[in-house]
């Protein structure tokens, strides 16, 4: 693992404040509010996203997975990628409904939601609760205002408020089903949270020492064996830490070789790269390209191509 970097953690020190990095993808599919009549049936299917699905007035039943759950008005259903979902009219009387499809590359959150065994939450709902309110603020807008840029933005904001809120309504109701899940799932949140910190000052300030700061240091500093470590991060996360860090350096790399005014040399004296040729060697073998080709690409007048993540290590 390249790791050459600062032994700060990125917290508070002096007159500086580190905020965390923030590298989140949101996709957002078929936000609709619909109202159909007592005859409707919308029949099996599944999808690749996740589904929050919350009735306004009426009733629906939904069968998920072979199993009915009825939703009166301000109730919240949950549904997981792949879930084999139905729907219709709890009574054969009209009802509205707001659904929203998602998919997040946090996968701390989708850990967090994959513990979560409900699929139906009720109007009183800690859960529900939590997010009605970021829900009614998507609600009482127009669906006009959402349009242009400026309007997605506003709704992406507004969609990841609802995030947080049942991040912090799921972390309360699953804390009770498993506590040690709950410890792991904050042990690795807070090893991913280190890992950026020690990017952070290193590849955005340059802060590099002669000692190099692995995944062992981390472990040494939470007081952890390194196996335990990465057997807990892979748990949560799905990757090792050392792969974890491979994403990371791989996006900076990216990232500094659309700026023009770094040179590949400095760009891999940046990213600890003892040289140019090892620092090429690794970004080739991660998206099949050289760093100056991906430069080339990757200015205006090129076509910019999605590279894979780095290969599991």
């Amino acid at each position: 693992m390249n790791t050459a970097c600062s032994r700060s953690d990125g917290r508070s020190r002096g007159n500086e404040r580190m905020f965390p990095d923030v590298k989140t993808t949101l996709n957002l599919f078929g936000i609709h509010q619909r109202r159909v009549p007592g005859d409707w049936f919308y029949p099996s299917h599944h999808h690749p996203q996740y589904e929050i699905n919350y009735v306004l007035h009426g009733r629906q039943l939904m069968t998920v997975n072979g199993k009915e759950y009825e939703q009166r008005a301000g109730d919240l259903i949950l549904l997981r990628p792949g879930d084999v979902h139905s729907s219709k009219s709890g009574d054969y009387k009209p009802f509205d409904y707001f659904c929203i499809h998602f998919d997040l590359d946090d996968r701390l959150f989708l850990s967090l939601l994959g513990r979560m065994e409900q699929v139906l939450f009720s109007e009183s709902s800690a859960v529900t609760r939590k997010i009605r309110p970021v829900l009614r603020k998507l609600l009482e807008q127009d669906a006009d205002a959402y349009a242009g840029m400026a309007g997605r933005m506003r709704l992406q904001a507004t969609v990841f408020e609802l995030f947080a809120q049942l991040w912090d309504a799921i972390s309360e109701e699953t804390m009770h089903l498993s506590t040690q899940t709950y410890g792991k799932v904050e042990l690795a949140h807070e090893i991913a949270g280190r890992l950026q910190a020690v990017a952070s000052q290193t590849f955005r300030h340059g802060k590099f020492e002669e000692e190099r700061m692995g995944i062992g240091d981390i472990a040494a500093q939470l007081g952890i064996s390194v196996s335990y470590c990465n057997r807990v991060f892979r748990e949560v996360y799905g990757k090792s830490p050392r792969s974890y860090w491979s994403e990371i350096t791989l996006h900076e790399s990216k990232l500094l070789l659309a700026d023009p005014k770094y040179s590949v040399q400095a760009i891999a004296t940046l990213l600890g790269y003892r040289d140019i040729a090892h620092f090429s060697r690794q970004f080739k073998r991660w998206t099949g390209m050289s760093p100056s080709d991906f430069r080339k690409e990757a200015q205006p007048n090129g076509t910019h191509r999605n590279m894979p993540l780095p290969p599991e290590q």
